[in-house]
């Protein structure tokens, strides 16, 4: 071979060994906090494109050039990203590492025991949103209605209210933007359970805590119902709603900057035709009619600011008159007026140096005007010797207001500390007009003032820890309280995690119970909670288990004409397990849940002679909720099932020296299956003007027999059952929206 046909063969090799001899090997191995191989991590030298990926059992290698000092990062997703410098020289250079978990929303363990929570940030939670609700076929679009299909929650069909864990609903106190709301049922009436004021339509986020929540919140001993209302709507939009039995309408603005908002609706109720076509068990000599109207706007303060506004006014009136238990051929009649309005005023805003305040306040006066009189069958009034006292009048009006400020400061990670005050203001006014004319007035005005302080401390992502105090002082009471509260959360594996809480809560004496002959001080609860939840693709579980231990309750005597509080000598107990699944998954449009509850609960309190469950409380309550869209018929089929096996009732009497039982038993299991089929015409339209929902709902379709309980003679003689109003009720109506079309939302939430 000719010599210069040598010369590139030997100018490669003189190439090749100079760029080989200038290569450096860079390797090591990358494990996590817990000293396990940690695959899939990029391992780069800084402004290079030298680097390379962990394999699986953490290991790698690459080649480099580059020469010197040189930055070495390490990066993978759920991590916190390391960096290293290095000296490039020699021939093999080693780095190990290890990697920290980066703590995020996305990864990290969820503090939920004894809460269900859904909002725009905790989409795969458990709980109900605005859709679910209206579209749970056994609540009649009531927020506390849908609730009632959750685990905890009592089947109580002759009060309004939340029954929860062996409480009674006084005990549950429900939230708006973190001010506490009055009056949020309908004034009650006799052995009718009334609605929630409010439409589940206004509300972006719920949390209904079944024990163990913030101490952000207080004076109620078994649950908090917490509600956040929406922002600033997407656009601006009309709607309308027509049904047999109401009329509403509403307008919502959304300004051209899209930095404020202002909305107003009015809606009409009478229930007239509903009445003569369902036959009621109350005769009406006024059929309940319903007036509400409620006004919002919402200013974007700054880029993280928020200014909102909302309030409400609501009247409403109903009369009627059943067989009288005392007197056969004779009527009690009983009449309500009602008129309600309540002010709800917030702002937050993030500060510098991450702190973000919260401030809010509320107030709300509600005036019952309630008459009761004995008539003969020709609805002529009457006075019977000895029953006189069931003519009387009783006009009340509260004034009540609520203040809250909460400072937060956000730590690493997801770990945060909130501090605030809160102050509620009641005026309770009320005249109690006998028989003889005579008027017994009563005025009640009550200051509680709260400080709490809580901190979120996320060691990991697998491990989570909240721990607050919560105190609070009572003018009228004149005492104060301490509550600690405390719950651990920790991620067992994907999805799954295993929570414990603890707690302390202290609520005053209810107000008509009051005022007392006998010093008095807080009703106070302990809870223990233990949960177990997997949450993952569009599936959920979970189960827990609880012990309520009760001291201090009311215990109530005869205070002239009524039963007042006398001491706080009572006691008492709830201790249970609750399961809860849901699937959205397995079936295509197709989503259920399905929720069991077992409760044993004793309590001796009111006028209870000793230790025994209450009457509002059932052994065993169950719920399974289905609902299916079809998109070629373009409409939803919902179906509820609630049972509760029997509640006990007692009647108890005062025989001059103690309260015995004149009766007592166990009525029968509650059945409930109820039926609801919403039609959207307008789905699969392309830029439809408007969106419409027609609704039928039938409740308790097979016509079941349901009682909730017996009423006594005065004489304790005779008895008779409560029952539903009437046993099976029909909701026809009409629901259109202009300007939004909410078809994609509707679809999205499986109705």
């Amino acid at each position: 071979m000719n010599w210069y046909k040598k010369v590139p063969l030997v100018l490669f090799f003189a190439m090749f060994f100079c760029f080989a001899k200038g290569q450096l090997i860079v390797k090591g191995v990358i494990k996590d906090n817990k000293q396990k191989p940690l695959a899939g991590a990029s391992i780069t030298i800084k402004d290079s494109y030298d680097g390379a990926t962990s394999d699986s059992t953490g290991n790698y290698s690459f080649k480099t050039t580059e020469k010197g000092e040189q930055l070495l990062v390490i990066s993978s997703i759920g991590f916190k990203p390391f960096e290293q410098k290095v000296k490039l020289e020699g021939t093999i250079l080693v780095v190990d590492a290890i990697l920290k978990e980066e703590i995020s929303e996305l990864t990290a363990v969820v503090l939920s025991a004894g809460t269900f929570e859904a909002s725009d940030r905790k989409r795969a939670a458990v709980v109900l949103d605005p859709i679910d609700i209206v579209t749970t076929a056994s609540a009649n679009g009531d927020i506390t209605g849908a609730l009632k299909t959750l685990p905890g929650a009592q089947q109580v069909g002759e009060s309004e209210g939340l029954f929860v864990r062996g409480g009674t609903a006084a005990e549950t106190k429900t939230f708006i933007d973190g001010t506490l709301v009055n009056n949020f049922f309908y004034s009650s009436v006799p052995n009718i359970a009334q609605f929630g004021r409010f439409s589940p339509f206004i509300f972006k986020g719920t949390v209904f805590s079944t024990g163990g929540y913030s101490a952000l919140y207080g004076q109620a001993l078994s649950s908090a119902l917490i509600l956040e209302s929406i922002d600033l709507p997407e656009q601006s939009s009309a709607s309308i709603g027509i049904t047999v039995l109401s009329a509403n309408a509403g307008i919502q603005h959304l300004a051209k900057n899209k930095k404020s908002s202002w909305g107003a609706s009015y809606g009409y109720t009478d229930l007239t035709l509903g009445f003569k076509v369902i036959k009621q068990r109350q005769d009406y000599s006024k059929v309940p009619a319903y007036h509400n109207a409620d006004a919002n706007f919402r200013i974007k303060t700054s880029s993280t600011g928020m200014l909102k506004y909302y309030g409400y006014y609501s009247s409403n009136q109903l009369g009627f008159t059943t067989n009288s238990i005392d007197s056969l051929g004779y009527l009690d009649k009983f009449g309500i007026s009602n008129t309600n309005m309540y002010h709800n005023l917030t702002w937050r805003e993030n500060l510098a140096n991450r702190w973000k305040i919260s401030m809010g306040a509320s107030y709300t006066n509600n005036k019952d005007d309630i008459n009761s009189v004995m008539q003969d069958l020709n609805k002529a009034d009457v006075e019977l010797s000895g029953l006189e006292f069931k003519k009387f009048n009783v006009a009340s009006k509260g004034n009540y207001f609520n203040a809250k400020t909460v400072l937060e400061k956000k730590l690493k990670g997801l770990s945060a500390i909130r501090f605030g005050a809160e102050y509620n203001f009641s005026d309770d006014k009320l005249v109690y007009t006998a028989f003889d004319g005579q008027r017994y007035p009563n005025n009640i005005k009550e200051h509680i003032k709260a400080i709490f302080a809580e901190g979120d401390v996320y060691a990991t992502n697998n491990l989570a820890i909240k721990a607050g105090l919560r105190a609070e002082h009572s003018s009228i009471l004149d005492k104060a309280n301490v509550a600690p509260r405390v719950s651990v959360a920790y991620k067992l594996g994907k999805g799954s995690q295993a929570s414990v809480a603890y707690g302390v809560f202290y609520q005053n004496p209810e107000r008509r119970y009051l005022p007392s002959p006998n010093a008095l001080t807080f009703m106070k609860a302990t809870h223990y909670i233990a949960q177990y939840q997997k949450v993952a693709n569009q599936q959920s579980f979970r189960t827990e288990i609880f012990y309520k231990k009760y001291d201090d309750l009311v215990k109530t005597g005869s205070t002239g004409f009524t039963e007042g509080a006398i001491n706080n000598n009572g006691f008492g107990d709830a201790k249970g397990i609750e399961f809860f699944w849901r699937d959205k998954k397995t079936i295509k449009n197709f989503d259920y849940w399905i929720s069991y509850s077992y409760l044993d609960t004793k309590r001796d309190f009111l006028n209870f002679p000793f230790s025994i469950r209450p009457n509002f409380a059932a052994t065993h309550t169950a719920s399974v909720v289905t609902k299916k869209f079809v998109q070629s018929l373009k409409m939803n089929f919902n179906m509820a099932y609630n049972y509760a096996s029997g509640r006990p009732y007692y009647n108890i009497g005062f025989d001059g020296t103690d309260y015995k039982f004149n009766d007592r038993g166990t009525i029968p299991d509650y059945h409930n299956v109820s039926f609801a089929i919403n039609y959207l015409p307008f789905i699969g339209k392309e830029n439809p003007k408007s969106f419409a929902v027609y609704v039928l709902q039938v409740s308790n379709i097979f016509n079941l027999k349901q009682t909730y309980g017996y009423n006594y003679s005065f004489n304790g003689y005779r008895k008779e059952a409560i029952v539903p109003p009437s046993r099976m009720f029909v909701f026809i109506g009409a629901f259109i929206s202009f300007g939004v079309d909410r078809s994609d939302e509707v679809i999205n939430n499986g109705l």
